[in-house]
């Protein structure tokens, strides 16, 4: 089966604008994410975005960019409208990888897309186990609930997402990488948001609510993503630490 990587970015983020071109190491965080996508080797990695400032940068790095429209709603959006863009035959898997998680771990990206293949899944996403029990109550650490336990050979169906959640059996961490069956990308950008995905604001919700099935797998470490400048500070330091 043939996955391409498309990562959606842009510089007009509400909490910390400009966000992808900040720098860790030389390199920035949208860079970073194409670098550690690339090494997964599962298919052509592409950065989709409204910014020429970005295009600039990613091809600066040596990787590939592609102008979409400034009037997405969501990134799945923007990533269905470079696939449509690039026009690149049988493709099978879009993995939608967050453009502000530089510590995505290479093991995970290629873990999704296998399990993707051999479970033949509409969409499938990752969850890391919760260490500490005040992300239930963390409106900003989104939560999936299982059907079964996550351990490291299976793919359960998600039964829910939330932001907040008083059940811990069977709820995880979700970390937001995607990865749709090209059929069911299309699918799913035609559908209409639904009460559900506009109240509690996640997009995934959207799925479940039409009836398709997310499959979820253990992530081997939770990324740390870049919402403000703490978190970028803090990331910086953890992996300018580790490159010493």
């Amino acid at each position: 089966m043939k996955t391409i990587i498309i990562i959606p970015s842009r510089m007009s983020a509400t909490r910390l604008p400009g966000k992808p071109l900040l720098k860790i190491n030389d390199l920035s965080i949208i860079s970073h994410v194409c670098k550690r996508a690339s090494e997964a080797n599962i298919g052509d990695v592409y950065v989709a975005t409204e910014d020429q400032e970005i295009v600039d940068d990613v091809k600066k790095s040596g990787f590939k960019a592609i102008l979409t429209s400034s009037k997405h709603k969501t990134g799945t959006d923007r990533i269905y409208e470079a696939y449509k863009k690039l026009n690149i035959k049988n493709i099978d898997l879009i993995m939608n990888l967050q453009g502000d998680e530089p510590s995505i771990k290479v093991e995970d990206i290629i873990g999704l897309n296998q399990k993707m293949i051999v479970h033949k899944s509409k969409i499938g996403t990752l969850a890391a186990k919760i260490k500490d029990l005040k992300d239930l109550e963390n409106e900003n650490v989104v939560k999936v609930l299982t059907e079964k336990k996550l351990e490291d050979n299976n793919f359960s169906k998600a039964k829910s997402f939330n932001r907040i959640s008083k059940n811990i059996s069977n709820t995880y961490h979700h970390i937001g990488i995607y990865c749709y069956a090209a059929d069911t990308l299309e699918k799913f950008v035609n559908l209409n948001q639904t009460e559900n995905e506009s109240k509690f604001r996640l997009e995934q919700l959207r799925a479940l609510d039409n009836k398709i099935d997310i499959n979820v797998s253990i992530a081997n470490s939770n990324p740390i993503g870049v919402d403000t400048e703490e978190d970028y500070l803090a990331l910086k330091k953890i992996m300018e630490y580790k490159s010493l």
